[in-house]
Formats: structure tokens, sequence, C-alpha cells
């Protein structure tokens, strides 16, 4: 005969809970994982889009790219980062921002110069192999990177110089000039969608 367990005795069915119990249980289960999730949107990853043409052929229209927010906290923009910023503009009495995806092409002390649609680094002339080989092929310069030549500017202390990979289609810091840092919110590290298409920048 085998010895009687505790839970075998009459009077131990388990119990089941109240009902606003269990509703208070799911309430706090679901209020940590949306904050938690809020955590995470706010200060470590999150996810865009891309709206427009200026990253072809690196990035395409509705691309979705992972964005870090905490790269910038264990080490400072590098040259080739695509990073998002916001870009804050005036339109009459209101202000307006946003996101923008570039890629970093000057940083603080750098001297930034375009000639024939030629960026040069400290006068070196800089290695783009991201760039649309259809773009290169354009005979007329103002076809291939639309603004030709730009002349020398150094990048102060604090901000960066920034372009698009389709130069023909990018507003970027040749209209609007370099960026504050302040203003990066993370770096682009991933494509996410379409899956067929997902690879690391």
């Amino acid at each position: 005969m085998s010895p009687i367990e505790p839970d075998d005795l009459p009077g131990n069915e388990p119990r089941s809970q109240p009902i606003g119990k269990l509703l208070r249980d799911w309430a706090v289960v679901i209020f940590i994982a949306f904050g938690a999730a809020l955590l995470v949107r706010t200060y470590v990853l999150q996810q865009y889009y891309i709206s427009g043409p200026s990253m072809e052929s690196t990035l395409f229209e509705k691309d979705r790219v992972l964005v870090s927010k905490l790269s910038y906290r264990l080490h400072d923009i590098r040259h080739g980062d695509v990073i998002v910023f916001d870009r804050v503009a005036s339109q009459g009495a209101s202000v307006v921002h946003d996101d923008l995806i570039k890629r970093v092409i000057g940083l603080a002390g750098d001297k930034i110069e375009i000639q024939s649609c030629v960026v040069y680094v400290n006068g070196t002339p800089l290695d783009e192999p991201y760039l649309d080989a259809g773009n290169l092929s354009q005979v007329v310069l103002e076809d291939r990177c639309r603004q030709p030549n730009m002349t020398a500017i150094t990048i102060l202390a604090g901000q960066i110089f920034v372009m698009g990979d389709n130069r023909p289609e990018s507003f970027d810091s040749r209209s609007f000039g370099a960026i504050s840092t302040q203003l990066v919110v993370g770096r682009a590290f991933v494509v996410l969608w379409p899956f067929d298409s997902w690879r690391f920048l």
C-alpha cells in the first residue's frame, strides 16, 4: 500500500484564484512588459523605416533598420557610420522635427571639400564603394551628384558632416551644413526588413 501524500488528502484540491486577482496579476505583467519595451525603445534600440531615396542603393524605400541608441555611449561617432539624427527646421513660427538617415563623412577637425563630385577629406579622395554605379556613370556632373563642387570647410568641435549615398537626391550637409552631435539619435547597424535583404550596415 503506497503512503498517502498530503496532496492526496480530501480538501487539498487546487483552488482557482478569484477572477479579480487574476486580472490584477495580468495587468501587472502587461504593465511591466510595456514599461520594459518603452525603456528599450527609448534608451537601447529602435526600429525605423526608410522614407525616400536619399540612401539608395544602400537602403531603399520601406526598408526597416534597427538603430542602436547605446553605440555612442560606448564609443565615438566614426567615419562611414550610418546614423539617424533629428533634423530641426523652422517653418514660420513653428519648429519642425524630422528624423533623417545619412552617412557620416566628416568629424570634428576634418576639412571637407568636393571637386567634380569627388569628396576630399583632409585633402585625400574619399573611397566610397557604397555609391550607386548608375549615378557614377552619369556624364553631366549635376546628374551624378547634384552639387559637383563645394568649397573646403573645416568641421567644428561637436559637429559632423553627413551625406546621403544617393548624391543626386539627398538633402544633407551640402545644403544645411554640419550638424551637432547632440542631434544624433543612434547608429543604424542592420537592415531588418525585407527579410531577404537582411544585412549589417
